[in-house]
């Protein structure tokens, strides 16, 4: 066992506050540590820790007695114990969440971040990997490049990290063999030819007796190379300055009617009291007359500050617009290429509406095109229909409203993004803007003399979609006939979009699986709100299973212009009908997609109405549907 650390606990910060005092004057890397399960990730990170003296008496006491209760190296320490701070992280030996540690030599203050190794958390593995300058992926010597080592050079490449550590761990465990190291390092680097790393450093070492990781060790006179600290200490990070100025603002700070500022932290360049800016989206530009942050006054801030600027005139700023320098403007889009990491058990699908956070701005997106996955074993292009837990995929999105950006590459504040689920408020995937969309700048609305306005005043009524949703059988056709049938009659203009209808025309290219359940959605929904603007009364008869495609109608066609029939005949009773012999093919195994048998149907939670065609008779039902034209 190393010798203990002399140190004492008054020599040692014990709060970041009073580490970063202690530390002024020097600069700061940020580096993770990353790589397959078991690599010796936390052990790495401790033994850092230990070898650089920032352990406390107290700290030291806690760590022996937990190596007793937990540990993994019987008498000995286990350094990993420092960094796994979970108590599931504990009794299972392996790391779950990320875990951010700091230290500091006479050279440079470091602050650290520990990711999980296995797949499942790939979503903490992005999240550390975000801010980090540079990577230290462990290899197991006996183990060799493994699919997760893979997996993570390729995140730490998409997170845009160049500067990485190859770091063969466990090399007392083989011998200290030269050329097993060589192979595994030749290994990599092969793998890695494609990924951009503009420096790549292999370093054989222990973390667990701490060979080549402060210090030069005896047991490989054939390492010329740095040991992992003097790397660390020496490598050069550049960050390029930006001309520009981005401000994301995250809220309008106005405590009294005597001050009104757009508070938020400068993600990009720098921005002076006298600067004239510019609200991207609006273009309204205005100059800064005041800054002011937690300490005061500021007549210039930097990258990374968080401030409050105060303007010479009142224009229209809130939360999520981004400001810029007027003479700098910022690029926008509603249509964009990138690549996403999906991070939820639910699977991604192609027209699946969720909401998109890029900076401080919301809209609502699409995903309109899966172009390919990502083969991490062979960074192949593999065809893919959706998106899985932890796929790396290449997607085109549609954007509801355009939106600053530039791409990952140029801008992580306006190129990095997450997609967050409408129905549960999860985030669903991290993605990272490769370009905007050649379309998005070519396409523009047309402004049309004749109005949904003055439709609806010749035809003497209001557009309206009336949306039947329900089990295959349950009466959703019938009711819509019905009810076109009573509307006509009273001289109504109307249409119904039915189901099997519409997919021997416009959607006879989509099958059943869920992907392709949601496109005939949303194509559905795209065409309605067409008729209503034409001034139609529209009736729309689909299964739609998915209540998150119902809710993307909703919106799409307008709260108050969309009525939802929930048709609620029960299974059995559509069954018994199986006006279509559905069922009798769907139990028989020959229809494996069908709604409600093999394929989930998602009742309405709050539909506007409800009617269970069994139980309720046609004139009844359509009386009430009726009650919803009354003006």
């Amino acid at each position: 066992m190393a010798p203990k650390a002399q140190t004492t606990a008054a020599s040692k910060p014990s709060t970041i506050e009073e580490y970063l005092e202690q530390q002024q004057g020097q600069d700061l890397l940020r580096f993770i540590t990353c790589g397959s399960v078991d690599d010796g990730k936390s052990t790495l990170i401790g033994r850092l820790l230990w070898d650089a003296q920032q352990l406390t008496d107290d700290q030291l006491a806690v760590l022996k007695n937990e190596s007793k209760k937990y540990g993994t190296q019987g008498a000995e320490i286990d350094f990993a114990l420092l960094v796994d701070g979970l108590s599931a992280e504990r009794e299972q030996g392996i790391t779950i969440d990320v875990a951010y540690r700091f230290f500091a030599t006479s050279t440079r203050k470091f602050i650290i971040a520990d990711t999980p190794g296995h797949e499942q958390y790939t979503r903490n593995m992005v999240t550390g990997a975000s801010t980090a300058d540079v990577a230290v992926i462990l290899i197991d010597a006996r183990q060799g490049v493994l699919t997760q080592t893979r997996r993570h050079a390729y995140l730490v490449s998409l997170m845009g990290i160049r500067h990485v550590v190859v770091a063969v761990n466990k090399m007392d465990l083989v011998g200290f063999d030269a050329s097993l190291f060589q192979r595994t390092v030749d290994t990599f680097q092969q793998f890695a030819q494609t990924l951009g790393f503009e420096r790549v450093t292999p370093i054989p070492l222990s973390a667990l007796k701490g060979d080549n990781v402060t210090r030069r060790s005896a047991n490989t006179p054939w390492y010329s190379g740095p040991t992992l600290m003097g790397c660390l200490e020496t490598i050069e990070i550049n960050t390029p300055k930006s001309e520009r100025l981005v401000f994301p603002v995250q809220w309008v700070n106005r405590p009294d009617a005597s001050f009104r500022g757009f508070s938020g932290y400068v993600g990009e360049g720098q921005v002076r009291v006298g600067d004239e800016v510019r609200v991207s989206l609006s273009g309204q530009t205005a100059t800064v007359t005041e800054i002011v942050s937690m300490n005061g006054p500021m007549q210039e801030a930097l990258c990374g500050d968080a401030i409050t600027l105060r303007l010479s005139k009142e224009i229209d700023v809130s939360r999520g617009d981004i400001i810029s320098l007027s003479q700098s403007p910022l690029e926008i889009t509603d249509q964009f290429e990138a690549t996403l990491i999906w991070m939820n058990e639910e699977a991604g699908l192609h027209g699946r509406n969720y909401d998109i956070k890029l900076a401080t701005q919301w809209a609502s997106a699409s995903i309109t095109n899966i172009k390919y996955r990502v083969n991490i074993n062979t960074l192949a292009h593999d065809a893919s229909t959706h998106l899985s837990l932890n796929d790396i995929s290449v997607c085109t999105l549609a954007i509801s409203k355009p939106l600053v950006f530039d791409s990952y590459q140029h801008s992580k504040t306006l190129g990095s993004f997450i997609l967050v689920d409408r129905v549960s408020n999860a985030t669903v995937a991290a993605g990272m803007i490769t370009h905007s969309l050649r379309r998005a700048q070519n396409v523009h609305k047309q402004a049309l003399s004749i109005t949904r306005e003055n439709r609806e005043k010749l035809n003497g009524h209001k557009g309206k979609v009336i949306w039947f949703t329900g089990l295959s059988g349950s009466g959703k056709s019938t009711l819509a006939n019905a009810l076109e049938v009573e509307l006509h009659a009273r001289g109504h203009r109307t249409y119904i979009l039915d189901g099997d209808n519409v997919r021997q025309g416009l959607n006879k290219d989509l099958g059943f699986t869920d992907a392709d359940r949601v496109e005939n959605i949303r194509r559905i929904a795209e065409v309605a709100k067409l008729m209503m603007d034409a001034g139609l009364i529209v009736m729309a008869a689909f299964i739609s299973p998915f209540r998150r495609e119902r809710q993307m109608a909703r919106e799409l066609i307008g709260e108050e212009n969309f009525v939802e029939v929930y048709v609620s005949t029960p299974l059995e009773v559509c069954e018994q009908r199986d006006v279509k012999g559905l069922y009798k093919k769907a139990r028989s195994g020959q229809l494996p997609n069908l709604s409600g048998v093999g394929s989930p149907y998602e009742p309405p939670v709050d539909a506007d109405f409800e009617i269970n065609a069994g139980q309720t008779g046609l004139n009844m039902a359509i009386t009430q549907l009726m009650q919803t034209f009354k003006q």
